[in-house]
């Protein structure tokens, strides 16, 4: 009789591995919700640097940082050290993150604009570079803790929570605690002081989830894979490096993932101006919407693997992201058209809460499948490459993220411009057709933005059926070079 192969890797995870992997998320969370939501109306609307120059200067930091990603996945996908592969960079990037962020929200005082532009651009580039040293070899030990297929994606699910509760958390804290309006500031989320003490808040919180991680997840490194002996070649590893994105899985993932960032890095760079001259909501209103994002994020870690087993990581990808937009657009478009409640009216703001939760909630659990799909893809390379890439595959996601996230970011400034969106704006006193414009603009973008991506992702093929049989060839595999092969020749299995 035929027996079941033995996957030796497709291990469950106890909860505290899952707690401590997931935790680490904290400090990506907590930067990547900066960026998103502060950094352009910081620049913008306290520092006086006009939107589209903070735009590009953001998207010139991505796209600088985007290109070491690729770089770090492949180093630490090759690294051998007594703590492994992905450990050594965990630790180093720990203090490095903390410091730069804190510098980006206090830039000196009384400096022209282009000296602000060069200062946004190189502090940007340091802190993004940074996170990348620690967020790269993090993110790849999803791939290389455990194989199987739906305890990938309960491990993302505790990333992925993390991350929202990290970056929320310091969103809601800066807009009750530091963004408060003072004798200075009328408008608290203008206060160019409690900036300031927030980049300290959230820099410390940020060392103290990375050490956290890399502690927490020590042990494990018995268990991970070990790199290969090899002498290679610049030129060979860059050519290793082109064989292996070019997966075809994977390049439908990729495309995806370039329209879906973009309206990413789009809506929440805007969502700020929404909530403040759209929606003319107060700033302790707004902060009450990260309650939303909190509940929809816990909604997400509980549904995300019960959906995956039972319709499938693709399908059910493909219509939470799509659902999540037409909710997104939903509100904005019923506005423009009159048939929404308007500002003041006390139905508004429960009613925008609750479509947050939901929308949010699909979205963030459509992202949390396409992360475990990208660990998927890393099997179905190896069996064709011969090569285990988990840094070089998730650094390759993080470089188009970031790149194109850069790109949503400056479409978002761009579109402020040609609105004529003013500088120094204040709630309230924005021409009513200017705030009507930035309706008109937004919502058919992220519609198509958001469409165009789940319409790649049909051409997406592995399943859990063909993830098992590449894990069971794989075995087979390993089980005939152990008999054939001298101990040390390869990097373990197990």
């Amino acid at each position: 009789m035929a027996t079941e192969t033995v996957i030796p890797t497709a291990r469950r995870l106890g909860v505290p591995t899952r707690l401590a992997y997931g935790f680490g998320s904290v400090a990506f969370g907590v930067k990547d919700n900066g960026f998103s939501y502060f950094l352009l109306i910081f620049y913008n609307q306290v520092m006086g640097l006009p939107a589209q120059t903070v735009g590009l200067a953001i998207m010139i930091a991505l796209f600088v940082d985007a290109f070491l990603d690729p770089i770090v996945g492949q180093v630490s996908d090759n690294w051998r050290s007594r703590w492994g592969r992905r450990h050594p960079f965990m630790y180093a990037a720990a203090i490095p993150v903390a410091v730069s962020y804190l510098l980006l929200w206090n830039p000196p005082a009384g400096w022209s604009d282009q000296a602000l532009f060069f200062y946004l651009i190189g502090v940007a580039i340091l802190i993004r570079s940074f996170i990348t040293l620690y967020e790269i070899p993090s993110s790849a030990l999803a791939a290389e803790l455990t194989t199987e297929y739906d305890e990938r994606t309960k491990l993302l699910s505790y990333r992925y929570l993390f991350g929202w509760i990290g970056g929320l958390a310091m969103f809601f804290a800066a807009l009750s605690i530091f963004l408060k309006p003072d004798a200075s500031q009328a408008v608290g989320q203008l206060n160019r002081a409690g900036y300031s003490n927030y980049g300290l808040a959230a820099a410390g919180l940020m060392l103290f989830a990375i050490l956290v991680s890399a502690l927490g997840t020590h042990s494990q490194i018995p268990h991970l894979r070990t790199a290969p002996h090899r002498n290679a070649s610049l030129a060979t590893l860059a050519r290793e490096m082109l064989g292996t994105l070019s997966n075809r899985p994977f390049l439908f993932l990729m495309g995806a993932a370039v329209f879906n960032s973009t309206a990413i890095g789009l809506g929440f760079s805007i969502n700020l101006y929404f909530q403040t001259f759209f929606w003319e909501f107060r700033s302790d209103q707004i902060a009450l919407f990260t309650f939303a994002s909190l509940t929809a994020a816990v909604l997400a870690f509980a549904g995300a693997a019960r959906i995956s087993q039972r319709f499938g990581k693709r399908p059910s990808a493909m219509g939470l992201i799509f659902v999540s937009m037409l909710l997104t657009c939903l509100p904005i478009v019923l506005r423009l058209v009159g048939v929404f409640p308007e500002n003041g009216s006390p139905i508004l703001f429960p009613l925008l809460f609750t479509l947050s939760i939901v929308s949010v909630g699909l979205g963030i659990t459509g992202n949390i499948l396409l992360s475990s799909m990208i660990a998927d893809v890393v099997e179905d390379s190896e069996l064709r490459t011969g090569r285990r890439s988990e840094g070089l595959f998730f650094a390759a996601n993080a470089f188009v993220a970031k790149a194109v996230t850069g790109i949503g970011i400056f479409v978002s400034a761009i579109l402020l411009t040609g609105i004529g969106f003013p500088d120094g704006a204040r709630p309230g006193e924005v021409a009513p057709e200017v705030v009507r414009n930035l309706g008109l603009v937004v919502a058919p973008t992220l519609a198509i933005l958001y469409g165009t991506a789940v319409a790649i992702l049909t051409g997406y093929r592995i399943t859990r059926a063909s993830h098992l049989e590449s894990l069971r060839k794989l075995t087979a595999a390993a089980d005939l070079a152990a008999e054939g092969e001298p101990p040390g020749s390869t990097g373990r299995l197990s």
